[in-house]
Order: C-alpha cells, then sequence, then structure tokens
C-alpha cells in the first residue's frame, strides 16, 4: 500500500474540517464507552505509532505528519519531532523532560497554505488553539495563544532521484498536534474519583497514547489516579492521602493482579475505595486484584466486574420519559417503545407553565416549573414529593424577565438545582429560595447544565463555554474555577450533557447546528449541521456506556421542538392528555429520569 492511500484518509479527514470525526449528521445515535473490551491489562486496542517523516507522498501530507509526529509516548515526542525538522533548526525546540513534557493541541480553522517553490517553501497554518495535552494524559487549557504558525519546507532529493522528501526549517518552537491526531493516536478514557462527599464517583477524561504496551495499561491507570485529578475538577472530587504513589510497576501473575502502593496512614475505608476506583477507570479488568501498602497485603478485590455491578458508577439508569410545555402546562409525548405515562404534577399546579425540570429522586419526583404571571413576569415553582407533586412553593420577589429551563444536581441532599433568571446564575432548593452562585468570570449566563453525576457543569456566559466543578456537601454549594472551551461552534445559545464526558451544545458552524464536544473541547462533531434557526432549549438524556444507552436529544428553535433518531419536528398528535387543545405547538421538550 502506498504513503499516499494509508495517509488520504487523515487528509479528507482534515479538509472536511471539524464534523468529521465520524458522528452522521441526522442522527443523535451514540453510545459512549471505550471500544470493545480487551484481555485483562490490554491498552487501547494494540500499538499505533505516528508517522515517520517519509511516510507523505505530498508537502500536504508531510504537514499533516508533522502535525501528528509528537504523538504518543510523551519521552519519545522530542526526537519524533526532530526527525521531520532539519538539523540546522532542531535546536529551536526547547526540550522539556518527563511530566514537564507536554504537547500544544490545536484545530486547524482552514486547510494548510502551502506557498512552493524549488528551494523553499512557506507553510502557514490558521489554529485555533485547543489545550495543552501533558504528560499524565490530561488536556489542560492553552498555554500558547498564537492563531498562527509558519514555517518552512526543504525539499531533500533520494538518491534514486524518483521520490522527494522534506524536512521542516524554522520551525515554531512548541511541539504541535492537531485534534485529528489526538483523535487518531490516542483513546479517550475516563479515570474516576470519589466526589467531595465520596457519595459517587465522578470521571476524569484522560488521553492514553496508542502506542502504550498492553501490559502497561494497569500501572499507568494507577499512576493518573494517584497524581490526582484535573485541575478545574479539583473542587469537585476527593483525593488519594498525600504522597501516595506507585512503587514499580503493576505485576499480573496467573490471572492475577498486583498494586503495591506507598499509601501512608490508609484505612480500610480508603483501600476499598480505591478498589471501585480502580475497578471503573480500569472497565477492561476481570477477576483478582491484591491491592498492597508497602509489600504488605491490604486488600483483595476476587472479582473486578463483580465490584462494577455492586457499585455502579453511573446514576443514569433509567428509561427516561419525554415530556413538553403545551398551552402552558406540562404534557407528556408518546413514541412506540418508550416509557409514557401521566405528568407527575398534579393539576392544579401545572398552569402557566414556560418551562420545566423534573428529576426522579429518593424522595420521590423534584419537580420545578418557570410559571408566568399575569404581568407576564416569571417565577420559579418547586414542589418535592409523590407522584404526583400537590404542594409547590414559588419563588419570591418581583420575579424575572426571563428564565431558562431548571435543572437538577442529581446528587445534592438536600435537593437543590440551577436555574438562569435574567443572565445570572441561581440555585434553588425545595423551598424555592434563589441565591446567586458566583462563576468567577463575568459576564451574562445564558445556559446552565448539571452532570449526570452530579458534581460538575457546564455553562454559557458571554457566549463562551465553560465547565466547572461542584462541591456541595452538607448542602452548601461551592463552585470551583471555570474552565474555558474553545470550539467551532460560534454563538452558542444551549447546553446539555450528552454523556458523562460529552456536552451537546447548540450554536453556528455557519448556520445553526447542533454539537457533540467533549468536556476538554478537543473532540467535536455534528449531531445536526443545520437547525434553521438559534436553538433556545436544549435537554439530552445522557449516554451511559455501563449500561450502553445511547445519548438522546431534543431541542426547540423558532418556537418549533424537535426529537432525535433521526431529528424530526415533534407533532401536536404525541401531546398526551391534550383532547381538544390544538391551538398550539409543543415547546420546552425534557426528559425525566
Amino acid at each position: 500500500m502506498s504513503r499516499r492511500q494509508v495517509l488520504g484518509g487523515l487528509l479528507a479527514v482534515l479538509l472536511l474540517g471539524p464534523v468529521g470525526c465520524g458522528i452522521p449528521a441526522n442522527t443523535e445515535v451514540r453510545v459512549e464507552g471505550s471500544g470493545p473490551a480487551a484481555e485483562a491489562g490490554a491498552s487501547s486496542g494494540g500499538r499505533v505509532e505516528p508517522p515517520t517523516r517519509t511516510a507523505g507522498d505530498s508537502p500536504e501530507e508531510f504537514v499533516l505528519n508533522f502535525l501528528s509526529a509528537a504523538a504518543g509516548e510523551p519521552d519519545g515526542s522530542y526526537d519524533r519531532v526532530r526527525q521531520f525538522v532539519d538539523s540546522a533548526d532542531r535546536a529551536r525546540l526547547k526540550e522539556k523532560q518527563g511530566s514537564a513534557v507536554s504537547l500544544t493541541v490545536v484545530r486547524l480553522i482552514a486547510p494548510p497554505r502551502i506557498v512552493t517553490s524549488p528551494d523553499q517553501s512557506r507553510v502557514t497554518l490558521r489554529v485555533q488553539q485547543v489545550g495543552q495535552l501533558r504528560a499524565d494524559g490530561v488536556l489542560e487549557p492553552p498555554e500558547a495563544t498564537a492563531t498562527s504558525y509558519e514555517f518552512g519546507l526543504r525539499p531533500t532529493v533520494q538518491d534514486s532521484g524518483i521520490e522527494t522528501d522534506w524536512y521542516v526549517v524554522d520551525p515554531p518552537a512548541v511541539l504541535l498536534l492537531s485534534v485529528e491526531a489526538l483523535e487518531r493516536y490516542y483513546s479517550p478514557r475516563p479515570v474516576y474519583f470519589w466526589s467531595s462527599d465520596r457519595s459517587r464517583l465522578v470521571p476524569d477524561e484522560r488521553y492514553l497514547p496508542l502506542a502504550v504496551p498492553r501490559d502497561r495499561l494497569v500501572s499507568e491507570v494507577v499512576r493518573w489516579l494517584t497524581g490526582g485529578p484535573s485541575d478545574w475538577l479539583r473542587k469537585g472530587v476527593s483525593l488519594l492521602p498525600d504522597r501516595t504513589e506507585l512503587i514499580n510497576n503493576a505485576t499480573r501473575t496467573d490471572g492475577r493482579w498486583e498494586v503495591n502502593l506507598n499509601m501512608s496512614g490508609a484505612d480500610r475505608t480508603q483501600l476499598d475505595q480505591l478498589g471501585t476506583q480502580l475497578a471503573w477507570s480500569l472497565p477492561e479488568l476481570e477477576g483478582p486484584v491484591d491491592l498492597k501498602i508497602n509489600n504488605q497485603s491490604r486488600l483483595t478485590i476476587e472479582d473486578v466486574a463483580q465490584r462494577r455491578r455492586a457499585f455502579p458508577a453511573h446514576s443514569v439508569d433509567d428509561a427516561p420519559q419525554r415530556f413538553c410545555v403545551y398551552e402552558g402546562a406540562v404534557h407528556s409525548l408518546a413514541y412506540p417503545g418508550e416509557p409514557s405515562g401521566p405528568v407527575p404534577v398534579a393539576a392544579p399546579a401545572n398552569t402557566r407553565v414556560v418551562a420545566a425540570g423534573l428529576s426522579r429522586h429518593e424522595r420521590g419526583i423534584l419537580a420545578a416549573l418557570v410559571v408566568a404571571s399575569e404581568n407576564g413576569r416569571q417565577y420559579l415553582s418547586v414542589g418535592v414529593g409523590a407522584d404526583p407533586v400537590t404542594t409547590f412553593t414559588r419563588s419570591r420577589g418581583a420575579g424575572f424577565g426571563t428564565m431558562g429551563r431548571p435543572v437538577w444536581l442529581r446528587s445534592a441532599d438536600p435537593p437543590s438545582g440551577l436555574v438562569v433568571a435574567d443572565k445570572r446564575l441561581f440555585r434553588f432548593d425545595a423551598q424555592a429560595r434563589l441565591t446567586p452562585v458566583p462563576l468567577g468570570v463575568a459576564g451574562d449566563v445564558t445556559a446552565v447544565a448539571a452532570s449526570p453525576d452530579g458534581h460538575r457543569l457546564a455553562v454559557i456566559v458571554n457566549g463562551g463555554l465553560y465547565v466547572l466543578a461542584l462541591n456541595h456537601d452538607g448542602g452548601v454549594l461551592d463552585a470551583g474555577s471555570p474552565r474555558r472551551l474553545f470550539t467551532a461552534l460560534t454563538n452558542l445559545s444551549a447546553v446539555d450533557w450528552y454523556g458523562e464526558n460529552s456536552l451537546v451544545v447548540g450554536g453556528s458552524a455557519g448556520q445553526p447546528a447542533i454539537y457533540e464536544i467533549s468536556v476538554d473541547g478537543a473532540r467535536e462533531s455534528a449531531l445536526r449541521d443545520s437547525t434553521g434557526a438559534a436553538v433556545t432549549h436544549l435537554s439530552a438524556y445522557p449516554a451511559n456506556p455501563a449500561a450502553q444507552f445511547s445519548g438522546k436529544v431534543m431541542y426547540e428553535a423558532n418556537s418549533v421542538a424537535y426529537r432525535g433518531v433521526p431529528f424530526e419536528r415533534i407533532q401536536r398528535e404525541q401531546v398526551q392528555e391534550a383532547a381538544g387543545v390544538r391551538a398550539g405547538n409543543p415547546t420546552a421538550p425534557f426528559f425525566l429520569y
């Protein structure tokens, strides 16, 4: 197979732009997870190395390969990139060692511009900075601010005189990695940390090079866990005891894994919780795992697969019901093969409704309704109780000009949620008391969404997309520092969680569209590349990789509601308990789970 055939697909992906990640434009079908399970201890399915300098048949392919060269195990990144660079210019690459190695991840916003000449061609890359990929697999916010890079290509004719190869001259001083190379040469996989109240597991996205040997996976994941979470997530999770570290590498004998740690002061509960973290962070593993502290056996998990079943990481495990607002009241939506039933809100409270958020809870149903008064001001009406909820409390004060869809924090106890009102974010409780939530970033808030675990938020502020961690121990909400996500979308208007580490976002990609975006902003693809009008309301049922649930999406644009698989208009005929009322359109669709 020629080098051109091998690399042609990668070139096509780049030229197609950000929607070319393999998700069709007209479907929301998606299963989030790590892919097919490999044998115990397998990494990401086999070693995959980035291309060499001579793998390209054209300057365009060479440039794409140059943007992939840094991929792989961090300790070899500089050497791989140097092979592409003219020997006289290699000193421009300021080498770092060990954990200090990081790659500058960029999104090309246009195909590379190459001006050719016999002696030296010039390349211009127009880029969006996406993040800094650390040696521990974390994609941190970008450090670089450059919007373009320029360098030269020096051709060199081989001895045969038939092929021409190239070297980079005057290279960028950083190690560049395109988002296409990140997707091609790394496996995204979550590792799990206990929430700040140690009530549930919270996933942290990492990237494992596909070049890592299979037998090193367990050791790599243990080091990720002992090293702690991504910086933006620290506020919402618990850390292992200080100075916890892996002693040597994890070993396997006769199918039994041994993990030896320096973990001073660890008690049985901490070890047991670490065992659950390992079970979920290593979904490939089955069978026994021995945890040792300084070579002394302290805990044995006889079957890590059973541990995953006994302690589920994913709180989204109920089949959802679809609802909408129709003629000022919440109504259920009925579709073949999907659960449907009566509205869990008593009729006297189900009037003058503009938007709603419902959630299942051990106390029954959590219901939050945005209701309009006669003078047009909007209030929040909150009720908690058995199905149907009969008692509601309305927020005090003069009301608001506009309120968004309220969302419940699934792990909060006592129950609480969040709502955007007059471009500010508020927390509400079961008594409909509204408290402003400081976000650490100034500007107008237009949307908020809570993750399935309830310890992470996605917000849109001043048209920018942010994620942040939540600590709500003892009923007190403490928000961490927001992290900005950089996406090809502009004019962002709506957001929800589409999976444990992915978001669904309404914005513009030249025209109004709906994209799936990873929680670090690196991976994005179109779920619908044209919605016809700006998305004003968006609701998702997040994918559950443990149960192989697919994410589902409903949205509203131009006062018309749509559902996916594939996207189609929600018709009045699907609205239940609306006999004799056929004047308007269903609006503000949402899921109950």
